[in-house]
């Protein structure tokens, strides 16, 4: 068992500075990309986790080998990695992580299978006594899938607090950032408010992205209660087609990760980006885009 004093993420007061995206006419693709290179060798606080490689899908049993590797691949450039599961090789993702210095939000991820929920829960609980958790995340859009009801997640969210009690490891709940205006009993049942904020999937044009944003993380702050937040997920893809105003480009990929980056530095705001590398098995739901969201291709070379 893992007792920390403080937790790591420190909660700073609520920060608004508009920051203004760049201005892709004054500047040429060559350098777009090397504002993008000099953007991702700064490093930036958090990525989401990809697991899979070609041919792999959710379901399989990933190797501790394959993890390290790919976390190998991201300590350059980040402080925290974020994992969404702690079974089929998912639990390898903050121990490896730790492992290498870093820190973690991890995820349990619940559906409409509670079985599979017991062993998410179970898991999370063990990681997190075991040293490998520095935020706790019970569930990731649960309630926009609507896999479960409200009552069902907040009864997961109180078994993890009362487990993982006298460690001082918040404990949330991650999605669209609306639902915390919609649900205020997330926000007074948590403690750290876990945000994903995608101007892509509202239609927003890339130029207006990085305002909508912006907006999108003021409703989470007059939702919040003063609690800490982090967002959880953002992202823009790099090509896959467009979704009503929105466009899936390399040019609209390098402009929203740069000013994505700006903004949360600017203004503190711990933010995990959506995501590390290409994975082909997400075109499902989501269409062609779903495999082009990472900084890194499927093989895990840097895109720009």
């Amino acid at each position: 068992m893992s007792y920390r004093e403080e937790s790591y993420y420190k909660y700073k007061g609520y920060s608004q500075i508009a920051t203004q995206g760049i201005d892709l006419s004054r500047l040429s693709l060559e350098e777009l990309r090397n504002l993008w290179a000099k953007t991702m060798a700064d490093g930036f606080h958090g990525i989401c986790f990809s697991m899979y490689e070609d041919g792999q899908n959710p379901g399989d049993d990933i190797s501790f080998e394959q993890v390290e590797r790919r976390v190998k691949i991201l300590k350059p450039h980040v402080e925290a990695i974020r994992s969404f599961s702690c079974i089929e090789g998912n639990e390898h993702v903050p121990v490896a992580a730790k492992k290498h210095g870093l820190k973690t939000l991890v995820g349990a991820w619940l559906s409409d299978d509670k079985e599979d929920n017991e062993k998410e829960i179970e898991g999370l609980i063990a990681l997190a006594k075991a040293g490998h958790v520095d935020v706790a995340a019970v569930g990731n859009e649960v309630l926009y899938r609507n896999d479960l009801s409200l009552e069902e997640l907040l009864g997961y969210i109180k078994r993890v607090k009362e487990a993982l009690s006298g460690l001082n490891i918040p404990v949330g709940y991650v999605d669209a950032y609306y639902e915390f205006s919609l649900h205020p009993e997330l926000v007074e049942n948590t403690d750290v408010i876990l945000a994903n904020l995608y101007p892509f999937w509202e239609g927003c044009p890339i130029e207006y992205a990085l305002g909508h944003m912006q907006a999108m993380y003021g409703q989470v702050v007059d939702a919040a209660q003063g609690k800490p937040i982090i967002v959880t997920e953002t992202g823009w893809p790099s090509e896959g087609g467009s979704f009503e105003g929105s466009v899936a480009s390399d040019v609209a990929a390098m402009k929203y990760f740069i000013d994505a980056v700006r903004w949360t530095k600017e203004n503190d705001i711990p933010i995990f980006y959506f995501s590390s590398f290409d994975e082909s098995w997400k075109t499902g739901d989501e269409g062609d885009v779903g495999a082009y969201w990472g900084l890194w291709d499927k093989y895990e070379h840097l895109k720009f």
